[in-house]
């Protein structure tokens, strides 16, 4: 990707053919850096969510955290006012303070508790962190009227917005989703916190790109016709 200069970089709200190439290649970047950490778990270390859920989910996060990190400061809010480093710091910040309160509202909503679940918690919540809190750490900082926009009030405006917000809200029904059959009496190891978990936030997270990228599309297409 070419950064455009100051003086001609467009606004993020209005239609631009660099920011649609922006978001397809983040998206693109980001889901098959996903699909390398799938891969690796299984055709190199032989391993999987049901078999080393712990082991598995480290492999993810730690193959996607730079990935993410990187990709999501290159877009930042402001980039004339706020560094390319400062936005990787954030991002690193963001990532366990992310993990935290997603463990927490897994707790909350029912997540076991106890030392022999602490791994798997822990990797987990790093892997929802970079779905969900990672990207907006880095583009909006502590910007609370960005991240109240796109959280709270689930308004996304511009290319960016709908970069972080919809593949975060789908990361996070897609857990939800994805933990109905774990109470259920069927037995079957994949029922095992958090198994089901991942593979429904991770399903969730691929759909939230896909409909990312449409709604950018259209909203650019809105834009370049109100243009015309």
């Amino acid at each position: 990707m070419v950064k455009p200069s100051s003086a001609e970089t467009p606004p993020t709200s209005s239609f631009h053919p660099v920011f649609l190439l922006q978001t397809l290649l983040v998206h693109l970047i980001c889901g098959v850096s996903l699909g390398i950490g799938l891969w690796m778990a299984h055709d190199v270390y032989y391993i999987s969510l049901v078999s080393n859920p712990s082991s598995t989910l480290r492999l993810i996060w730690v193959i996607e955290s730079p990935i993410v990190i990187l990709l999501y400061s290159y877009v930042r809010k402001n980039p004339n006012k706020s560094s390319y480093f400062k936005a990787v710091v954030r991002g690193l910040l963001g990532l366990p303070v992310g993990a935290l309160v997603n463990a927490l509202g897994a707790i909350a909503l029912g997540a076991p508790v106890g030392i022999q679940y602490l791994s798997n918690t822990v990797h987990w919540s790093l892997m929802m962190s970079l779905f969900t809190f990672v990207p907006a750490a880095s583009v909006y900082g502590s910007s609370w009227e960005d991240w109240r926009r796109i959280f709270a009030h689930t308004k996304p405006n511009g290319f960016v917005d709908y970069m972080i917000c919809l593949p975060a809200h789908g990361a996070v029904f897609g857990a939800w989703f994805g933990a109905w059959p774990m109470p259920l009496d069927w037995e079957r190891p994949w029922q095992e916190w958090p198994i089901c978990v991942s593979y429904g936030a991770m399903t969730g997270y691929v759909i939230g790109m896909v409909a990312s990228i449409s709604f950018v599309i259209i909203h650019g297409r809105q834009q370049h016709q109100k243009g015309d």
